[in-house]
């Protein structure tokens, strides 16, 4: 088990989005977030106290989270310094990058001098199974974007809390690093040989009661030129009953692909549902849950209202404005 609380380690991130698991573990368990540390130049900040290696043991941190998400998922030079000082002064360390930390030697030789331990996180635990197809008893719900970074885990995450709330039986699917932190357990994906991904979201979502509903986190778009794969593994052994279509409207580009546009919600509403049909024909989307956080209340609003009224469906920014209508849909699904 990984010690709580954390200190989230910032690195020099170039911007907000680069640190979207220290972000993720700040939004969603804050009481696990005792403070920052950032290197010179890092552009990102989650709005917690910057604090020293020493100041974050004096106030009960127990392991340094590795809180950036970079392309590659590497562990640069300019942060191995730093993660060898955190082991010397007390700390465990935990990383979800695909660069481990039980390959770096300096590391591993600290931890081991000082009793300290290494969490990869993003390591299968599990020999899974390669897919099968068949259908399995409860329901399942998939949230897939238009990008990577555009919300598909909050989405997830924030109807998990909501049906919770209403008593209703749901359960968050961790399917990357930061939702693994979050909870604790989950499938690291993107690490899974690519034969057997599909099965292990099989085996992450076995049967259930006819009235529980599994909320499956999403990863990539099926429109990603480099990250696709992954999402492809999510819709067909996820097999959903309901798809939440993810957007972040005032993107440029997609994400670490300056050449590539971001696909139309309709596309990403029609691929979507022709591949899916493959798994579960009467799979349904349900909702559109767009990531609103760089527009006004008054640009989020109209932007929401233009999309109920064009698609016939709910739609809403579930982490500023709750996730009710998004559950509502999901009730109504027979």
């Amino acid at each position: 088990m990984i010690e709580t609380p954390y200190l989230l380690f910032l690195g020099d991130a170039p911007d907000q989005l680069a640190a979207k698991v220290a972000q993720g573990i700040k939004d969603w368990r804050p009481e696990f977030a005792v403070g920052q540390f950032r290197m010179e130049g890092c552009k990102a900040d989650m709005r917690l106290r910057d604090m020293s290696l020493q100041e974050a043991l004096d106030a009960g941190a127990k392991t340094l989270v590795i809180g950036v998400a970079n392309r590659g998922g590497v562990i640069s030079p300019e942060w191995r310094h730093v993660l060898a000082e955190a082991l010397l002064a007390g700390f465990d360390l935990a990383s979800g990058l695909h660069n481990l930390l039980r390959d770096e030697p300096e590391l591993v030789e600290i931890a081991k001098a000082e009793g300290r331990t290494l969490h990869d996180v993003r390591i299968p635990s599990v020999k899974y199974p390669i897919a099968n197809g068949k259908k399995r008893t409860g329901k399942r719900c998939l949230a897939v974007g238009t990008d990577c970074s555009v919300g598909k885990m909050y989405t997830a995450l924030a109807v998990d809390a909501e049906m919770q709330k209403r008593g209703l039986k749901s359960t968050f699917r961790a399917t990357g690093q930061t939702g693994i932190l979050i909870t604790g357990d989950g499938v690291p994906l993107d690490a899974v040989i690519a034969d057997f991904m599909a099965g292990s979201i099989e085996y992450l979502t076995p049967d259930n009661d006819d009235d529980h509903w599994d909320l499956i986190e999403g990863q990539g778009s099926l429109f990603h030129a480099s990250y696709s794969g992954v999402t492809l593994a999510l819709v067909h052994g996820g097999q959903p009953d309901a798809l939440i279509l993810c957007h972040e409207p005032t993107r440029a580009h997609m994400r670490g692909l300056p050449d590539y546009t971001l696909p139309t919600l309709e596309e990403l509403r029609d691929l979507s549902l022709t591949l899916a049909r493959r798994v579960n024909p009467d799979v349904q989307v349900v909702g559109i849950s767009v990531n609103t956080q760089h527009m006004s209340d008054d640009e989020a609003n109209a932007y929401l209202a233009g999309l109920e009224a064009e698609f016939g469906l709910p739609a809403v920014d579930p982490f500023r404005h709750g996730a009710g209508k998004l559950v509502d849909a999901l009730v109504a699904v027979t």
